[in-house]
């Protein structure tokens, strides 16, 4: 069963700018961060409030004007595996749930638009959870 918005992801061309709005200008609270193989920070996740979250990846932006730099919605499920079945009942068309490298499971689906919903279900050890308790 969905629980609520878990997070909107948006891609940003300037990952310092984006954070600089959204924790300076919008006052919110940077919650955790992406960094890769070599330590570069690559996105991050801003608390909104509650267990919501933006989050922001640094990225190529496509033409704004057409599409935005909207990435995917993401909705905080209680269980994925019963939440997917109950999906592929209704023929609708969702990926197998996987971990994901925030320690989430995480599945994926599409509006009949196409725009892309990605399922959350946190874990004890999901970086979400674990911002949240400091938060």
């Amino acid at each position: 069963m969905i629980k609520g918005i878990a997070h909107v992801c948006y891609t940003v061309k300037d990952l310092e700018r984006a954070i600089r709005f959204y924790c300076d200008t919008l006052k919110l609270k940077q919650a955790f961060e992406f960094r890769d193989a070599k330590g570069r920070r690559f996105g991050v996740y801003i608390h909104v409030g509650g267990r919501n979250f933006i989050e922001l990846f640094e990225g190529e932006l496509a033409d704004l004007k057409e599409t935005g730099s909207y990435s995917h919605l993401c909705l905080e499920v209680d269980n994925i595996e019963t939440t997917v079945k109950g999906l592929r009942e209704q023929e609708i068309e969702v990926s197998d749930p996987k971990m994901g490298g925030d320690g989430s499971w995480q599945a994926w689906l599409a509006d009949p638009d196409r725009n892309r919903i990605e399922l959350h279900q946190y874990t004890t050890e999901s970086k979400q959870e674990m911002a949240l308790k400091l938060l």
